[in-house]
């Protein structure tokens, strides 16, 4: 069983012994979060749905993101994917989320924000926590350490722990 399979098993584990569930809001990832997921037999106990919002005017019909946001700070962006983390929970009546938003090139990339930038975050309730992330690697590399980041957030987060802080 690869890392990240083995990653979503143990969030499902966790999610099943406490009674929750989850979603996730993807953008780079292109729903490779919710793949990862939906490999574990038995994860419709727990996966509520899974977002795709690769355009910015999907972000917000799908998810609720305030279109000036994206005038103001980018989609690559803890605003951003604070609201598409809200939204997901919210739309879906899942406890937990996750949402991502990052540039996975080969191209896209700026000099505040380069090939490899990397947004998420991770709500449980009220509570959301974000962190950005510079990714190494081609695009493909860029995305499984995303997917991988992710899963490790959930997981945290629905052990009481916070995301990103280990």
């Amino acid at each position: 069983m690869d890392d990240i399979t083995h990653l979503a098993t143990a969030l499902g584990n966790r999610l099943q012994a406490i009674g929750a569930h989850v979603t996730t809001a993807e953008s780079c990832t292109g729903g490779g979060i919710a793949e990862a997921i939906t490999r574990v037999a038995g994860s419709s106990a727990w996966f509520e749905a899974g977002y795709v919002t690769y355009s910015n005017t999907q972000k917000t019909a799908q998810l609720g993101v305030p279109g000036t946001l994206f005038e103001q700070v980018g989609a690559v962006s803890e605003e951003v994917v604070r609201a598409m983390a809200t939204g997901a929970a919210q739309r879906a009546q899942a406890r937990f989320s996750v949402a991502v938003s990052g540039v996975a090139g080969p191209g896209g990339g700026s000099p505040d924000k380069p090939v490899g930038t990397v947004w998420l975050a991770w709500a449980d309730g009220s509570r959301i926590f974000t962190e950005r992330q510079q990714f190494a690697g081609d695009r493909h590399a860029v995305r499984q350490q995303t997917v991988a980041a992710a899963l490790h957030g959930l997981l945290a987060l629905a052990n009481g722990e916070i995301p990103g802080q280990g």
